[in-house]
C-alpha cells in the first residue's frame, strides 16, 4: 500500500511539473531557454523563425551570426518581450529568461533582465546630461537610488568623469557605451547590442568590446552580440550560434565555429582572413590537416611560419606590389580652399572639424574617404551637397562656389546617399521614393527611367514595397537608386557596407562597381578597410581637421606611422602577411597566397 502511495505521489509530482513547465527553467546553469519557438511577422507568407530550440548558459559570451534576413534580430527581440508583447505577429513556443516566461511578463519587466542596444542606438538617447541618461530609466522605474545605478553604469562602461558632459560632446563610441550604461542601470543579467561596432573606427571597436569582455568576465553579465565581424567574435567571444533558414543550425565554442569555413561562407558570413588563408593551405597542402585553423594573427602567427615570401604577384604576373593609381582627369569637379568647419557649443570651445582644408577632386576618381569617427567624413560630404556650410574659405563644385545655392539646386550636379540608407525613403513604395526628385522637376519620361533604375538595380519585384520595411541590402540598392536618379555628375556615399553580410556586401561592391555607366565620380566614406583596398584607387585620410595623407593603398597601408597616428586599421590579412614578413603587402587573401605559397587564385 506504502508503494502505491508513493506511486502515486511520484506521479502527482510529474503531474505539477510538466503543468509548472512553462513558467521555470530546468537549469539553474541555464539564463536563457527556447523551446520549439515559431514567430511570423504580420503579412509574411513564411516564418522568420521555425521551430528554433536553444540554450544559453549564464555568464556566456554569445556571437549569433547568419545571413542578412535570417532571423537574428527577431530572435534577441523575443528574448526582450518586444515580440509577441510590442510587435505582434503568429507566436508559438516558450521563451525563459530567468526563470521567467516572456509571455507571462510584460516588457518593464522583461527590461530589468534583458538590456539592448539597438543598431540605431542614437534613438536610446533621451535626455541632455550623460548622467541624467544613464540614470533616466531607473528614474522611470521608481528607484530611489536612480542616481546612484545611473553613476555605477557609467564606471561600468568607461564613462566616468563625463557624468556632467552634455550627450552631443561624445564621440560615436561613447554615445553607444552610453546606450550601453543606460540598460545596465537596471540591473539585468543578460546584454543584448545589435551590431555594436558596425559604424565605428577601430579604436572605438576596440573599446566597446573591452567594455562588453569587463561586463561579462568582472561582472558575470551574460552578453549576446549580432555581429558580422568575425575577427571581434574571434578575440572576445565564446560561443557562436548560426542561424539559418529560421532555426538554430548548431552553437559551438568560438574557434570550432569559425573554422568551419565552407559552412560559414554558405551562410554569407566571412571568416576571418587568418582562418580562410589557413583553411585554404591546408586545401593545397601547405598546412597539415590535422592543424587547427588560426582564427587570430598571432594564431596565425604561429601557423604559418615556416611559409616564405615569394614576392607579390599584381594581376598582370609581376612581381611587384600595386603603387600607383590611374592619373586623374586634369577637370576638377570639386574643390576646398582653405574651408574652416567650427560648431556651437553650450559648453566650452567650438569644436574645429576642418582647420584651413584644401582639397580638389578630379573627375572619373574612385575615392575612398577614411579616418577615425569625428575625423569629419560625413562632414566634407555634407558641405559638398550643400547641407552645411563652410565657417570660413571657399567650397566649390564645377568652379562654382556652392555658398549662395539651394541644396536642392546642386542635385543634378552631386547626390549625397545617407550612412542610414532609411533616411532616404519619404514615400509608401520604392517606385514613389525612385521616381520622386524626377517628378518634382519635371524629368522628361521620368517614369521609363524609373523603371529601367528598378531594372538596374535588381529592384523591379520589390516596385510597390515600403522601403523601409525591406532587407538591410535591399535597401542599400534602393537608396543608391535613388541617389543616381537625376544622373550627378559626382556620387557620395557614407558608409555603404555597414552591417552587411557577404552576399549583400558583394552585391553592393558589383552595383559600386557599374557605377561608371551612371556617373562619374564615386566617393565613399567608410571603415570597410577590405571595400577600401579592392574598390577605390585614391584614398583620402583625415584627422584633426586636416588631410594626414593622400595616395595608394601601398602609400596608405604601407606606412606604419600614419596607421597608428591616424587610427585606421588596414585588412586583418594585411597585418597577417606584415608579421610574417615586413615586404609583404597583401589587401586580400588571393593575394597573400600569391605571395606566400605561389598558389592559384580562388574567390574569397
Amino acid at each position: 500500500m506504502g508503494e502505491i502511495e508513493n506511486n502515486m505521489e511520484t506521479k502527482h509530482n510529474m503531474d505539477a511539473i510538466a503543468e509548472n513547465n512553462e513558467n521555470t527553467i530546468d537549469s539553474m546553469d541555464t539564463i536563457i531557454k527556447i523551446e520549439d519557438l515559431t514567430y511570423t511577422y504580420p503579412g509574411a507568407a513564411q516564418p522568420t523563425l521555425n521551430h528554433v530550440h536553444l540554450e544559453i548558459e549564464k555568464g556566456d559570451f554569445l556571437a549569433i551570426v547568419g545571413n542578412n534576413g535570417c532571423g537574428k534580430s527577431t530572435l534577441c527581440k523575443v528574448l526582450n518581450g518586444l515580440i509577441p508583447h510590442f510587435i505582434s505577429g503568429t507566436f508559438s513556443g516558450n521563451v525563459w529568461v530567468e526563470g521567467e516566461n516572456t509571455k507571462n511578463a510584460d516588457v518593464g519587466t522583461l527590461a530589468r533582465k534583458v538590456g539592448y542596444v539597438y543598431q540605431d542606438f542614437e534613438n536610446q538617447i533621451v535626455r541632455p546630461t550623460v548622467l541624467d541618461d544613464a540614470s533616466y530609466a531607473c528614474l522611470n522605474y521608481g528607484m530611489k537610488d536612480y542616481e546612484q545605478r545611473g553613476r555605477e553604469a557609467l564606471h561600468q562602461c568607461g564613462l566616468e568623469g563625463r557624468e556632467d558632459e552634455y550627450i552631443w560632446q561624445l564621440s560615436g563610441g561613447q554615445t553607444h557605451l552610453l546606450a550601453l550604461a543606460g540598460a545596465v542601470a537596471l540591473g539585468p543579467e543578460v546584454l543584448i547590442l545589435d551590431e555594436p561596432i558596425a559604424q565605428l573606427d577601430p579604436g572605438h571597436a576596440d573599446r566597446i568590446y573591452e567594455v562588453l569582455r569587463e561586463l561579462n568576465e568582472t561582472y558575470g553579465k551574460t552578453i549576446i552580440v549580432i555581429e558580422h565581424h568575425t575577427e571581434y567574435i574571434a578575440d572576445y567571444c565564446k560561443h557562436v550560434l548560426l542561424l539559418r533558414n529560421g532555426q538554430a543550425a548548431w552553437m559551438l565554442p568560438a574557434r570550432e565555429a569559425l573554422a568551419r569555413v565552407e559552412e560559414l561562407q554558405e551562410s554569407n558570413i566571412f571568416p576571418p582572413q587568418v582562418t580562410i588563408a589557413g583553411f585554404r593551405l591546408q586545401k593545397n597542402g601547405r598546412l597539415t590537416q590535422t592543424q587547427m585553423l588560426p582564427t587570430t594573427v598571432e594564431e596565425g602567427r604561429e601557423a604559418m611560419a615556416a611559409l616564405s615570401y615569394a614576392g607579390g604577384k599584381s594581376p598582370k604576373g609581376e612581381n611587384v606590389p600595386q603603387t600607383a593609381a590611374p592619373e586623374p582627369s586634369e577637370k576638377t569637379v570639386a574643390q576646398f580652399k582653405d574651408v574652416t568647419v567650427s560648431y556651437r557649443s553650450v559648453k566650452g570651445e567650438p569644436h574645429t572639424v576642418f582647420d584651413r582644408l584644401n582639397l580638389s577632386i578630379h573627375k572619373g576618381e574612385k575615392i575612398a574617404l577614411i579616418g577615425s569617427n569625428g575625423a569629419g567624413k560625413s562632414t566634407l560630404m555634407k558641405m559638398m551637397v550643400g547641407l552645411l556650410k563652410p565657417s570660413q574659405g571657399i567650397v566649390e563644385l564645377n568652379g562654382t562656389s556652392v555658398k549662395n545655392v539651394k541644396p536642392e539646386q546642386l542635385s543634378r550636379q552631386i547626390s549625397l546617399v545617407y550612412q542610414n540608407p532609411e533616411e532616404m525613403f519619404i514615400k509608401d513604395s520604392i517606385y514613389s521614393d525612385i521616381a520622386y526628385a524626377m517628378q518634382v522637376r519635371n524629368v522628361e519620361n521620368w517614369q521609363e527611367k524609373t523603371e529601367e533604375l528598378l531594372k538596374r538595380f535588381r529592384l523591379s519585384e520589390l516596385s510597390e514595397r515600403d522601403g523601409r520595411l525591406l532587407s538591410g541590402g535591399q535597401m542599400r540598392r534602393a537608396s543608391l537608386a535613388i541617389g543616381v536618379a537625376l544622373n550627378p555628375g559626382i556620387l557620395l556615399l557614407d558608409e555603404p557596407t555597414a552591417n552587411l553580410d557577404i552576399a549583400t556586401r558583394k552585391e553592393i561592391m558589383r552595383t559600386l562597381s557599374d557605377m561608371k555607366e551612371v556617373t562619374d565620380t564615386v566617393m565613399i566614406a567608410t571603415h570597410d578597410m577590405q571595400l577600401v583596398c579592392e574598390w577605390a584607387e585614391r584614398i583620402i585620410v583625415l584627422c584633426q581637421g586636416q588631410v594626414a595623407a593622400d595616395g595608394t593603398r601601398d602609400e596608405i597601408f604601407g606606412n606604419a606611422a600614419l596607421i597608428s597616428r591616424v587610427g585606421i586599421r588596414p585588412p586583418e590579412i594585411f597585418t597577417m602577411g606584415q608579421a610574417l614578413d615586413r615586404r609583404a603587402l597583401c589587401y586580400t587573401v588571393d593575394e597573400f597566397l600569391d605571395a606566400f605559397s605561389c598558389e592559384g587564385r580562388q574567390e574569397e
